[in-house]
């Protein structure tokens, strides 16, 4: 069994990393502090072709993989995970049009997102009464002539403020519960489209996160993404590969704060001596790098099934349970090695633990996940 990576991917990877130390990790502590919003990062991103990882090369993108993918959003998020979420959203909404979309849809809008003209793409799936049950969703679209008009409201909205090309879901029929769900492209500006203001969140601060609502928002048929009634299927199919991202994410924000503890316990002198030689410590460190090897091969695991073409769902999900839950924990811990300076932001382990926290919340809680895996089972 062969674990190497290949010359392309870890082309990728020490392209993102290379990016991520030398231009996000300097700034990543006042876009967390100001709440800003990385414009310009995501252009310089778009030019790596990050923006489109595993996107042909004949759509702007780079046509790297799966693998790839997952090794890129990793170590941008040891750096800032903010730019990394905004990334992952981004990849997902290029890579459902790029499966579903007509040849007009893939070379306006798949263009835009790769080339980074759309700054970035927003996945509005979620409502406010509507979650982790999208059949629930109220948003409803109304054909009218060559149009559907559109009304409703999403919640949650990663990049919603700023993104160019927003992938929605919307009720085209209202007696098929989750049958009647289609999904349509929208762009920024339309119509009828109004942007709520930011939410305060407990992390991701750099990450603009908003609600939307369509009051009689027209959309052009044209713009229905695969067939009416086919947005479930086409939700799941981002949200399969989506949580490869997420656990990727949480992957990098893991290593992190490993990495940084590392430092600290090393550079901390208690008692006479550096608190890494103290046996409580040294445990904390092996348990938090046996999690976050556990996580990583899995999430690596997950993405190479992707890329071979084959079934990959319960370990998308394995793998973003296992990675989200383990950051969450590395990150907790992270900040006991820490102790007083753990809680305070001249490190950075505190900022780790609070973008951490989202990951086994988003794009499918991890009580979901574990309903996907157990599905899966019993198949």
């Amino acid at each position: 069994m062969d674990f190497s990576l290949e010359p392309p991917q870890l082309a990728v990877q020490e392209m993102a990393r290379r990016y991520a130390q030398e231009e996000l990790a300097p700034r990543a502590r006042e876009r967390d502090r100001n709440a800003l919003f990385p414009f310009e990062e995501l252009k310089q991103l778009a030019g790596l072709g990050l923006l489109g990882v595993n996107v042909p090369e004949e759509l702007g993108g780079a046509a790297a993989g799966a693998v790839a993918y997952a090794l890129a959003i990793t170590e941008l998020a040891a750096a800032d995970s903010s730019v990394a979420v905004a990334v992952a959203v981004t990849n997902m909404c290029a890579e459902l049009i790029t499966q579903f979309g007509t040849p007009a849809q893939r070379q306006k809008y798949v263009g835009q997102i790769t080339s980074g003209d759309a700054i970035a793409g927003s996945f509005a799936l979620s409502e406010p009464h509507a979650g982790s049950d999208p059949a629930a969703m109220r948003t409803f679209a109304e054909r009218r002539g060559d149009a559907y008009v559109l009304n409703g409201s999403k919640q949650w909205i990663t990049s919603g403020e700023h993104a160019g090309v927003l992938v929605v879901w919307a009720k085209t029929s209202k007696d098929d519960g989750h049958r009647g769900i289609s999904t349509f492209i929208v762009e920024k500006g339309t119509p009828g489209l109004h942007v709520g203001k930011p939410e305060e969140k407990l992390g991701l601060h750099g990450s603009n996160t908003v609600g939307l609502t369509f009051e009689d928002c027209e959309v052009p048929a044209a713009n229905l993404l695969g067939q009416v009634g086919e947005g479930f299927k086409l939700a799941m199919t981002a949200l399969n590969g989506g949580r490869i991202g997420i656990a990727s994410q949480a992957v990098g924000i893991g290593r992190a704060a490993l990495e940084a503890s590392t430092r600290y316990a090393k550079d901390r002198h208690a008692f006479g001596q550096p608190i890494a030689e103290f046996q409580a410590l040294r445990w904390f460190l092996a348990d938090m790098k046996v999690r976050l090897e556990t996580a990583r091969l899995l999430t690596l695991r997950a993405a190479w099934l992707k890329e071979q073409k084959r079934p990959f769902v319960r370990e998308a999900s394995m793998a973003k349970l296992t990675a989200t839950d383990a950051a969450v924990a590395i990150c907790d811990k992270a900040v006991q090695i820490h102790g007083g300076y753990g809680y305070i932001d001249e490190f950075p382990v505190e900022r780790y633990l609070r973008d951490a926290r989202a990951t086994p919340i988003y794009e499918g809680t991890n009580q979901i996940q574990r309903v996907v895996i157990a599905r899966e089972i019993l198949r």
